[in-house]
């Protein structure tokens, strides 16, 4: 019998530096997709508590303990990274795994917003889109969650198009540093 060998998205993906940014794959760990009952809210902020997490406003994201974050990604929804759910929130929240059906890539340095402002229909300049905010945009025709962190930006995609996302990030940063050699 064939033995199946489970690979990441981006197996043997090696960071790429052009443009002034750095792309790289991310290991964020699991990703759980919280939908808050109707009413819910009050009582799943008190369940997040053991996290130090609170149920995030809309287009921000909150880090807890132990590197768990919660990020929103829609009205009365958001994505529990980097660690499980709790007990706590049973009955409260629709919780389903959605860790292997997203691809989370880095995009760092100082022309991080430049390549995203190529791609993305939304302002993503720091004094528009600071660090601890969170946006569902297209990723040209990829929808994306897109977090800005202190370094840049993480950028999460469907698993399925997770190469095409890598490809399109790449290309960007390949165009900027070409123009940046013409203009030098």
């Amino acid at each position: 019998m064939a033995e199946l060998i489970a690979k990441g998205p981006f197996d043997g993906q090696e960071p790429v530096s052009a443009g002034g940014a750095v792309l790289a794959p991310l290991a964020l760990g699991p990703i759980w997709s919280l939908a808050l009952f109707p009413g819910q809210a009050k009582a799943a902020e008190q369940a997040l508590k053991p996290l130090d997490l609170g149920f995030p406003a809309p287009g921000q994201w909150l880090q807890g303990k132990a590197g768990a974050r919660l990020v929103w990604t829609g009205r009365d929804q958001a994505f529990l990274i980097g660690a499980e759910p709790l007990e706590a929130l049973a009955g409260l929240a629709a919780i389903t795994d959605q860790s292997d059906g997203w691809a989370a890539l880095a995009l760092k340095c100082s022309a991080a917003e430049a390549v995203l402002a190529r791609l993305v229909p939304v302002d993503l300049r720091a004094q528009a889109f600071p660090p601890g905010r969170a946006i569902r945009a297209g990723l040209n025709h990829m929808p994306a969650v897109i977090l800005r962190v202190e370094s840049g930006f993480e950028i999460l995609t469907f698993r399925s198009m997770a190469r095409t996302a890598w490809h399109e990030l790449a290309e960007v940063q390949a165009h900027l540093a070409a123009r940046a050699a013409l203009t030098v």
